[in-house]
């Protein structure tokens, strides 16, 4: 059994020395951060007015499977419009082959994420749940740790990751004192906690969304009864509740935290219809400022606290 300290915390956690990694596609182990620098929103821009140049012939010959090629990239990165242009352009045969599977799926996307235009095309179109390819995003890697157990003497943390530094400066002691002696009790780093605080509420204790999500760590009334929280406005009973969860998404979805904190923002159930992260512009977002902080897109799970993801859990083994 090996001890590994959670950077700046001293706070160790033991690790099975049979770690098990399940792959990036290709067989080979990938960067485990979310891609830095990128302008996601410049990139959504000048595909979709590529894409519409290539479907109206502006500029360029028509060319409808090129125009759907990069309404899908824009699509993926959470453009509403492009997924209601490829959704019409499915639905209506316009430069592509009907299909109203396909219509379905992208008009879906676009519906959830508040375009009405979409809403009343879905009307007439029958469910679908395949995820076009177009969509897909590769998984990170899986990795397993045993359950804690008292640690030995370990090594020296290492250096954290300069946002996660930064956040650590920037919360409130009291917070940061409270998330770093409970986090250990779930298995959590605890600069995701406060990542995932810093999104959700800005540390604000009594904080209420318009969904009436409650609290530092944004509970709603069923997840705050799913892991019984009395008072979600009590910072200790709000954190435990907000850690049980984020254990449990931690082994559902096999320590990937792209989908970890897409779940906990858009709910483990759109996850799994999307088969990876849901192509709304506010979760791309929401996953892209927490996994920018903490460093990386892994982190030890117990796989005992649930089974895996039966959905997600196909897609890894597909992707070896």
């Amino acid at each position: 059994m090996l001890a590994t300290l959670f950077p700046g915390t001293g706070q160790p956690v033991r690790r099975a020395a049979g770690i098990a990694l399940l792959l990036l596609a290709g067989g080979a182990a990938q960067s485990q951060s979310w891609p830095t620098g990128v302008d996601e929103s410049a990139l959504v821009r000048s595909y979709r007015a590529e894409a519409q140049a290539y479907e109206h012939g502006e500029g360029v010959p028509r060319d409808g499977a090129r125009a759907a090629t990069l309404y899908c990239k824009a699509a993926r990165l959470g453009d509403a419009k492009s997924q209601y242009a490829l959704g019409w352009m499915y639905a209506n045969g316009r430069g592509v082959e009907r299909n109203d599977a396909l219509a379905s799926f992208f008009l879906r996307a676009a519906a959830e994420q508040g375009l009405a235009p979409a809403e009343r095309l879905l009307a007439r179109l029958p469910e679908t749940v395949e995820v076009p390819d177009c969509m897909r995003e590769p998984p990170a890697v899986a990795v397993v740790v045993s359950p804690p157990q008292p640690a030995a003497a370990a090594p020296a943390a290492p250096a954290l990751p300069p946002q996660a530094a930064e956040l650590r400066r920037a919360a409130p002691p009291m917070i940061v004192d409270l998330v770093d002696r409970l986090a250990p009790q779930y298995q959590l780093d605890p600069h995701l906690v406060l990542a995932i605080i810093r999104v959700e509420s800005n540390f604000d204790t009594v904080a209420r969304s318009p969904k009436n999500a409650q609290g530092l760590m944004q509970l709603i009334p069923e997840t705050a009864q799913r892991f019984n929280v009395l008072n979600a406005y009590d910072p200790t009973q709000n954190l435990r509740g907000g850690m049980a969860y984020l254990r449990w998404l931690l082994a559902y979805f096999e320590g990937d935290l792209t989908l970890v904190t897409a779940a906990y923002n858009a709910g483990e159930g759109a996850v799994e219809r999307y088969r990876g992260i849901p192509p709304y512009r506010e979760t791309r977002d929401y996953v892209r400022r927490v996994v920018e902080t903490v460093g990386t897109v892994v982190h030890p799970f117990d796989a005992s606290v649930t089974a895996p993801s039966a959905v997600l859990r196909g897609r890894r083994t597909a992707a070896r």
